[in-house]
């Protein structure tokens, strides 16, 4: 009876994933595989600061036409609070307002880009006026016209003459005029406001530009400031560390000039974090709107896209975990290898996400050595069980710190990221390994070790192909039947791969008789 029903639950969970997954392709047309010929941004930028209890308002400059780009749509999450946008000069300007506000506030705003490098760009910027040559102080005004005339003397037009400036300006080995422009200026901010006041020593209309680069499942970036110089016809623009012309394809222009972008009255000054995803999301509002005109936009409403852009970045890890225990259930139960704990060795392949394969391998296969070998040292002092596995993560703590600084100090960045695999996870796998090892021999503990990290690594390898990553998220129903084919596997009571190359002889003598 319990089998029928484990069969029915299996039946009926297959049913479901895999009905819901046919919906989505054949009736909403979600793509099956990863999008690579259109470039689909969600860009969100999130506004968090503390209410005094009276009147409010949030001033934030949000993009309008950015070059490269085309603009699908942008959405405000205010709550209580009042929305308008306009215009600021050269920038757009989203202003939320509130007659009482107190406590902590967070605002949201969300933009939906295509990449297109004949977007539109903002045509209705006037053309600036030459600025009038600076009053600079001294010894600044005789290194900036020296300079200046170095530089007039090595271009041709407005566009030569900027990128030889910041060519100079940025050497490697400065002479005694552009150390002089230096300064102690230490933000990249004001490096552009420095270079913008050399430039109207040469009466160049210059002015600076806040954008964003954009990373895919990026969270909490900061803007950087790139250059613009006017040739009389057009902006060009520049950046202010390689002297490069152009903006670079992943690069958002949010706003101009180098004030802050976002400015708050009535609370504290306000926090701003910028979050940044890839997606199929052109794919998904086609989708969605066929869903609206169809009348079953349910699906659509409740799906993962709906979410926030940095809990999107978080469930695109962690519904690969599924997947993970769909592979430890798979080797251990049917394939027969031995590990150290149920889920240590999916936790350990998370970790070598970060680490990559290789350098995982290295720093886990480190770390555990290390620790068993200090383990088998407390041993002699007869500590009890739980502060036994106290000083062991303790132990583990500091060999990972010593590893991350010898990593540092050799030039080895990558062995930084030791800090991400799971330190309760590790002192466990040790004080497992270790009673392995007394209780069944130094063969039975080093196989399982080994059989933990086969596992880890396998479970990596699957994981963490793009077409697994794509699926799981765009269709989290799949899920489901990875669900049923773990509870079949419940139930299997064959015999494992590894018994059978165990009991091989046996089977041969069986066959001759």
């Amino acid at each position: 009876m319990n089998k029928l029903h484990l069969r029915l639950l299996a039946v009926l969970l297959l049913a479901i994933g895999g009905g819901a997954t046919w919906y989505k392709m054949a009736v909403l047309g979600l793509p099956v595989t990863p999008d690579s010929t259109t470039q689909i941004w969600t860009v969100e930028a999130r506004i968090t600061f503390e209410a005094d209890g009276g009147p409010s308002q949030v001033n934030l400059a949000i993009p309008h036409n950015p070059p490269g780009f085309n603009v699908l749509g942008e959405d405000f999450v205010s709550g209580q609070y009042g929305l308008a946008r306009d215009r600021e000069g050269d920038n757009r300007v989203a202003m939320w307002t509130a007659r009482r506000a107190s406590g902590n506030q967070a605002l949201y705003y969300r933009i939906q880009l295509a990449e297109d490098a004949n977007g539109e760009t903002d045509m209705t910027s006037p053309t600036p006026s030459y600025p009038e040559v600076p009053d600079y102080p001294e010894p600044f005004g005789s290194a900036a016209l020296t300079v200046l005339q170095d530089v007039r003397e090595e271009s041709a037009d407005i566009s030569s003459f900027t990128r030889r400036l910041l060519l100079r300006y940025n050497s490697s080995d400065p002479g005694e005029n552009v150390q002089v422009l230096r300064g102690d200026i230490d933000s990249a901010t004001a490096h552009v406001d420095n270079l913008i006041d050399i430039l109207a020593g040469a009466r160049i209309p210059a002015r600076a530009v806040q954008v964003l680069t954009l990373r895919d499942r990026m969270r909490r970036a900061e803007m950087n400031t790139f250059l613009e110089v006017h040739n009389g016809s057009e902006w060009i623009p520049f950046n202010p560390v390689t002297a490069e012309r152009g903006y670079p394809s992943n690069v958002l222009v949010w706003k101009r000039g180098s004030e802050r972008p976002l400015s708050v009255s009535g609370g504290s000054s306000g926090d701003l974090e910028f979050a940044a995803a890839r997606t199929v999301r052109e794919v998904v509002a086609v989708a969605e709107q066929r869903a609206m005109q169809r009348g079953t936009s349910m699906l659509m409403d409740f799906s993962l896209f709906s979410l926030p852009v940095q809990a999107q970045n978080t469930y695109r890890l962690l519904l690969l975990v599924p997947i993970g225990a769909l592979m430890m259930v798979f080797l251990r139960n049917v394939i027969g290898i031995a590990t150290f704990g149920t889920f240590m060795p999916i936790l350990i392949a998370l970790a070598f996400r970060e680490t990559q394969l290789a350098w995982g391998i290295f720093l886990f296969t480190s770390v555990v050595a290390i620790g068993l070998a200090i383990r088998f040292y407390l041993e002699n002092l007869k500590l009890l069980l739980v502060p036994r596995l106290a000083a062991v993560l303790i132990v583990v703590v500091l060999v990972m710190a010593v590893f991350s600084i010898i990593s540092h100090k050799l030039g080895l960045e990558r062995g930084l990221s030791i800090a991400l695999f799971p330190m309760v996870i590790l002192a466990m796998t040790i004080e497992r390994m270790s009673l392995v090892w007394e209780e069944h021999g130094a063969g039975q503990a080093i196989r399982q070790g080994i059989g933990s990290l086969i596992v880890a690594i396998l479970a990596y390898l699957v994981m963490f192909q793009p077409q697994v990553g794509h699926l799981v998220f765009v269709f989290p129903e799949l899920l489901l039947v990875v669900l049923a084919v773990v509870l079949l596997m419940g139930r299997y009571t064959g015999y494992r791969l590894t018994e059978l190359w165990r009991f091989r002889h046996l089977i041969l003598d069986r066959n001759r008789q």
